[in-house]
C-alpha cells in the first residue's frame, strides 16, 4: 500500500475513531484536505481485504487462509486532487468495497487477529510522517496511542442509520429498518471483538455529530488540531 506525503514542520497526527456510519471518513478526509495533510482510510483497507475474501471464495471462518490471502494482497490507496481511489491487485475498487455485501462482513474479516496485525503494521508505516490523519476503530488506542490529536466521533444510530439511507439512495433495496439493525448489530461486533474493540481512548474528545453538518464538524476539529499545535510550541 502507498500514498504520498511532504515532509513539513508543525504538522501533527489526527486520530479519529468511532462507530459505522459516523461520518469519519468523509471528516477525515476533509480536515486532510484544509490542513494539507495525508489522509489514511483504514476502513477502506479492511474493506479491500474483505472484497478480497470473497472474491477468493475464502471460507471467512477459516481464519488461516483469510490470513493467508490477506497477505498476497496488493492494496494501493491514492488521493489525487482530494479524491481517493482504492486499488486491489491493480484494478479499481473504491465503489465495490462500499456494497452491502461487503459491509455485512467487514467486522467479521476485521476481528481476525492476524488480518489486524497486518493491516495495523501498514498503518503504522504509513502515519511515521506526521501530518496525518487516520480514521478508523482502534488509531487512538492501538494504530496511533500517540497522536497527537484524538477524536471519538460519534452520533445516534437513527441517525447513521438515516445517512447510510440517503446515501445509498436505497439502490440497494433496503428499509431503514434494516439499516438501524445492521447498524446496531455492527456496533455490538465492534466493541465485543476480542481484537482492537471499538472503544474510545481515555485521552479521545468526543464529538458528536447528530445535530452537527459535516462543515461543522470538520472546523470545530481543525480548531482542536490549532489549539493542539499553538500547546505544543
Amino acid at each position: 500500500m502507498s500514498t504520498q506525503h511532504q515532509d513539513g514542520h508543525d504538522r501533527i497526527n489526527i486520530a479519529i475513531d468511532g462507530p459505522a456510519g459516523a461520518g469519519k471518513s468523509t471528516v477525515a478526509r476533509k480536515v486532510a484536505e484544509r490542513l494539507g495533510y495525508i489522509y489514511i482510510d483504514t476502513g477502506a483497507m479492511y474493506r479491500a481485504v474483505t472484497l478480497g475474501i470473497r472474491r477468493a471464495g475464502v471460507d471467512a471462518d477459516d481464519h488461516a487462509k483469510v490470513a493467508e490471502a490477506a497477505a498476497s494482497f496488493d492494496i494501493v490507496i491514492t488521493n489525487d486532487g482530494g479524491k481517493q481511489e482504492v486499488v486491489l491487485d491493480g484494478k479499481v475498487v473504491t465503489e465495490e468495497i462500499r456494497t452491502r455485501e461487503v459491509n455485512l462482513l467487514v467486522s467479521k474479516i476485521s476481528a481476525i487477529p492476524a488480518v489486524r496485525q497486518l493491516l495495523v503494521d501498514k498503518q503504522r508505516q504509513l502515519a511515521l510522517v506526521r501530518g496525518v490523519v487516520m480514521d478508523g476503530r482502534d488509531i487512538g488506542t492501538k494504530v496511533l496511542p500517540n497522536a497527537d490529536l484524538k477524536i471519538f466521533l460519534t452520533a445516534s444510530v437513527d441517525i447513521r442509520a438515516e445517512r447510510r439511507y440517503q446515501e445509498s439512495g436505497n439502490s440497494q433495496q433496503i428499509t431503514l429498518a434494516q439499516l438501524r439493525q445492521e447498524i446496531a448489530a455492527r456496533d455490538k461486533m465492534d466493541q465485543e471483538r476480542a481484537v482492537s474493540p471499538l472503544t474510545r481512548a481515555a485521552d479521545a474528545l468526543v464529538v458528536d455529530s447528530s445535530d452537527l453538518t459535516i462543515e461543522q464538524v470538520v472546523e470545530h476539529i481543525i480548531e482542536l488540531g490549532r489549539t493542539k499545535l499553538a500547546g505544543a510550541k
